[in-house]
């Protein structure tokens, strides 16, 4: 089973499906190929360790078990039995089942539930010679998927979303995921050798995400997974790719991070997540209104939430948030400014259009990455090509 391809998928949220596709090819899987809210590629169970492990923007990881036209009833039933399910379930494994349905006739999820559950049964009773399961060892999360009357069973390896990365204990009101953060920081396309500010920053999420990317730290270090508990992906294969995630960790590389927030509540809180995330000396903090935020050096990226109106309830605190952004942008000429909200001020207060807008969904709030470009830093003399 070790040499078994398997169809993977790493659930995206909107918007956000080119750059997990990205993340997955920069960890080599060529054949990454983007959907509508997931991205498909072909692996082994090694693989299933790698991706959990690794990908900073996808919320989880399913292997895909089958795919067929499924119209009525029978049709779901039959397909779903069709499935080697017990060469992945053990006899106590607990398999629940979710489902939804979109532009289907079968448009009852708790019935496609139901005939997915007992379909799975039949095929486990035959397999183990038992007719009642326990249901107490290891959790396989089966889900069926419905769209235009095609079914879609999948696998769950992952277990809690992928954006619990295990540093956050506490949260400010209103937190941005880690995968958005991550998301943000990656279309930046930051890097280490610059300085980077948030002067929203609340619980720190950001920053902590751009000092991982900065340092090679696989975000999923810290927690565990559903499929650790599985026995066709041996527990051989989880340590081998943790080991590789620790030898892959660049912690020798300087980093110049900040944030700052106008609520010392917020502060404390992000003050334990950089503790606990590793970061203690590499993050700075401090209790600042954004008009006040002074980051230290050029050529550097601010990477911000501003608190808007739908997420705090206070539309004038939100226009007041992005004015001061577009103020501090102009004492920071040489900085790059990338900002998620759902206002249409933004570029107004910066006094120009973005370079690039791009829309994503900060959880249910359509928003977009303002994208303003500042300057590239001079070449240094020993980055010069030879002539």
């Amino acid at each position: 089973m070790s040499d078994r391809k398997l169809q993977l998928i790493a659930t995206a949220p909107m918007g956000l499906e080119a750059v997990v596709a990205r993340e997955l090819k920069e960890l080599g899987y060529d054949d990454a190929r983007t959907e509508n809210g997931r991205v498909t590629f072909t692996g082994g169970p090694a693989d299933i360790c790698r991706a959990n492990l690794w990908l900073r923007t996808s919320d989880r990881v399913l292997v895909k078990m089958a795919e067929f036209p499924a119209r009525t009833f029978d049709e779901l039933f039959e397909g779903t039995k069709a499935v080697d399910w017990p060469d992945w379930i053990p006899a106590d494994g607990e398999f629940p089942v979710e489902g939804r349905s979109h532009k289907s006739q079968l448009s009852s999820v708790p019935a496609c539930q139901s005939i997915v559950k007992k379909a799975v049964v039949e095929k486990m009773k035959s397999a183990h010679g038992l007719e009642w399961f326990p249901e107490d060892g290891a959790r396989f999360v089966i889900e069926v998927w419905l769209l235009n009357d095609i079914a879609m069973l999948t696998l769950d390896t992952t277990g809690p979303s992928l954006h619990k990365r295990g540093y956050r204990r506490l949260v400010t009101e209103a937190p941005l995921k880690e995968t958005m953060a991550a998301a943000m920081v990656l279309l930046s396309r930051w890097h280490p050798e610059r300085p980077l500010y948030d002067p929203f920053c609340g619980s720190a999420t950001i920053p902590i995400e751009a000092a991982m990317i900065g340092w090679n730290i696989a975000p999923g270090l810290r927690r565990s997974f559903n499929g650790e508990r599985w026995p066709i992906v041996p527990e051989a294969l989880w340590e081998a790719a943790r080991e590789e995630a620790f030898d892959a960790v660049k912690d020798d590389i300087p980093l110049s991070i900040a944030g700052s927030d106008l609520d010392p509540k917020a502060i404390e809180v992000a003050e334990a997540a950089v503790r606990k995330a590793g970061f203690a000396k590499e993050i700075k903090l401090s209790v600042l209104p954004a008009a006040k935020a002074k980051p230290e050096d050029d050529y550097g990226c601010i990477v911000t939430n501003p608190p808007y109106g739908e997420r705090l309830g206070d539309d004038a605190e939100a226009e007041k948030a992005i004015r001061q952004l577009g103020l501090a942008a102009l004492y920071l000429p040489t900085w790059s400014f990338f900002a998620l909200s759902p206002s249409k001020s933004v570029e107004h207060y910066f006094g120009r259009p973005a370079d690039k807008k791009r829309k994503l969904f900060n959880g249910r709030i359509e928003c977009a990455l303002y994208q303003f470009f500042g300057p590239l830093p001079p070449i240094r003399r020993e980055e010069q090509p030879v002539r």
